[in-house]
């Protein structure tokens, strides 16, 4: 059997037919890059979408230049029916296996995140990085945010599965794109506590908290605070905690619980 078409839309545009790489124009990866994305779309939306600073009349003759341009393959990769295109279901587009990766790890198919958790894939390149379109950005977004969601549901995974060092790599990747987000450092948080390293936990908050108060001028949330354990003034054990994480700036109830 032949080896099935293959789009690649994360880190750059790559087509490949059997195994190989297709050299295309510009127009003709962003006509691909929209319908492997889509799926299938109408002809006067798609001309709109990809010409849109010019009359519908000359959007739909560049869309027909475009198409014809398009390589023939066994199946067509685009299938016209109508005023409607439809990709090739043959064609296998990286994007969907990250989005079907991403959302098996947030509905909990915990199984499969037990065999194999899916760090590589959940930290991989973004959507067609250097492609400024609105509909490229709106895409790109979305599958950031549906990212770092897994990877914060992936970090509380192995934290309640007793793989904290795991738990660590998962959350920190949260955490290393986009920073002042809050879920990450919790999740960060949860993976000390669960190794008993209060001590990294409370230097992660006071971290987080500095930053939150640099670039907002807010604290974080009271879910956040919560999660560590009281402190209480004049104990021995949580004033040795305290001096010695950077900043000596934990809020008065946080810190150890003294004995």
């Amino acid at each position: 059997m032949l080896p099935p078409p293959r789009l690649r839309l994360l880190g750059q545009f790559r087509l490949e037919l059997r195994n190989e790489p297709v050299e295309l124009s510009h127009n003709s990866q962003r006509l691909l890059a929209f319908m492997g994305l889509r799926g299938r779309v109408s002809r006067s939306v798609l001309a709109g979408t990809l010409w849109p600073d010019v009359t519908e009349e000359h959007a739909r003759g560049s869309l027909r230049t475009t198409l014809w341009k398009v390589p023939r393959d066994d199946p067509p990769l685009i299938l016209c029916s109508g005023d409607s295109l439809q990709i090739t279901p043959a064609l296998r587009v990286d994007v969907h296996a990250l989005t079907r990766t991403a959302l098996g790890v947030v509905q909990g198919d915990v199984r499969t995140l037990r065999v194999r958790p899916p760090l590589a894939e959940l930290t991989g390149e973004d959507l067609l990085p250097g492609w400024d379109e609105d509909w490229v950005l709106v895409e790109r977004e979305r599958l950031r945010q549906l990212r770092l969601h897994a990877l914060d549901a992936l970090a509380d995974v192995l934290t309640r599965q007793g793989r904290p060092a795991l738990a660590l790599e998962a959350a920190w990747a949260s955490v290393r794109t986009e920073p002042l987000r809050e879920s990450g450092h919790r999740a960060v948080v949860a993976a000390h506590l669960a190794e008993g390293n209060v001590h990294e936990a409370i230097r992660q908050y006071q971290a987080f908290r500095r930053l939150l108060r640099d670039e907002l001028g807010v604290e974080p949330s009271p879910l956040f605070t919560r999660m560590l354990p009281r402190y209480r003034t004049g104990a021995a054990p949580a004033t040795a905690v305290h001096r010695s994480a950077p900043g000596g700036d934990v809020p008065g109830d946080v810190g150890l619980t003294a004995g």
